[in-house]
């Protein structure tokens, strides 16, 4: 981790609202249920806690004793951490309580993110025993974070016995079926955008996924998808029969393969499209190449006219 972080002044200030006896208090419950996860069984506690100043001693302290606690220090006003907090969310209901996320607002909270010397957000602490142990900044893709969470599990599940056991409680839950992974919002709104016919908005909520995380194979798919789906509206059946009669003109091409694949005539608009590109050179060339390969997208990479059409494509080009 770079840069120590001094939590003192922050565990003090709960000490001084805890009374003070022989042994420490029970932290209090957060709403919605769950407390810290008992050692030796027990129900699995929440995943994923709204945390402020006042709750941060029981809610992260407290917890991190028996589990990791990843603190997600984010702002209403931050596009970033509305990118990152849905997925820290997913992957801690997964976890189901072999650790914990605490979500922070840094503008309802500064006096943490002031412990945490938080320079920019969104910022992610993992406290481990009471201690910070490791942390980063900016939103990460999904399958690198997954990758970042099993190796912190790894490194402290000897440590911590509660990582195994809440692992152990999960793993003969069997009854209660498999879990469902929470939608990631950023897909719903693009689909709602997609059911109430606004193209443009459907294919900016992808591409917004897709600046983020490029390796999206779902946002890719899906927006290649809404890009068809917005020209196949207005595509023209008689578009086929004017390309048929100009060769040489590509948009005519173009606009002849669209309705093609609209008419489910897949093949022949791969084929159109291929000829077309063995015609013609330079920038008409690109043109009719890249249109070809945005058709590819709307099938699976495993499906024979792809294939069929990829073949002939490279022989085409070269």
């Amino acid at each position: 981790m770079a840069g120590a972080v001094d939590l003192s002044g922050l565990k003090a200030r709960a000490e001084q609202r805890t009374p003070a006896s022989g042994a420490p208090q029970r932290p209090a419950e957060p709403a919605g249920g769950g407390g810290p996860p008992a050692a030796g069984g027990g129900a699995a506690t929440t995943t994923v806690l709204d945390v402020t100043e006042e709750t941060f001693q029981a809610e992260v302290i407290e917890r991190s004793m028996q589990v990791p606690v990843v603190v997600d220090l984010w702002a209403e006003w931050c596009g970033p951490c509305k990118q990152l907090s849905p997925v820290l969310e997913k992957l801690a209901a997964e976890g189901r309580g072999a650790w914990i996320l605490a979500k922070i607002d840094v503008d309802a909270n500064p006096r943490i993110s002031q412990a945490f010397q938080v320079q920019s957000i969104p910022h992610v602490v993992v406290v481990a025993g009471g201690q910070p142990v490791t942390s980063f900044n900016g939103a990460q893709p999904e399958p690198q974070l997954r990758q970042w969470i099993t190796q912190l599990l790894d490194a402290l599940r000897d440590q911590m016995p509660g990582i195994a056991e809440a692992e152990a409680r999960a793993g003969g839950e069997v009854d209660a079926g498999p879990v469902e992974e929470p939608e990631d919002p950023r897909i719903v709104a693009a689909e709602e955008a997609l059911e109430r016919g606004d193209y443009a908005a459907a294919a900016q909520a992808y591409e917004q996924i897709l600046a983020s995380e490029p390796a999206h194979a779902e946002a890719a798919a899906a927006l290649a998808q809404v890009k068809f789906l917005e020209r196949a509206e207005s595509a023209d059946p008689s578009a086929i029969g004017r390309a048929d009669a100009a060769p040489d003109d590509v948009d005519a091409q173009i606009a002849a393969a669209d309705a093609q694949v609209a008419a489910q005539d897949v093949t022949g608009a791969f084929d159109r499209l291929v000829q077309t590109v063995a015609r013609t050179a330079g920038d008409d060339r690109d043109r009719a190449r890249t249109h070809l390969v945005e058709l590819f997208e709307l099938f699976g990479t495993d499906d024979e006219r792809v294939t069929t059409a990829r073949r002939a494509l490279a022989r085409a080009l070269y």
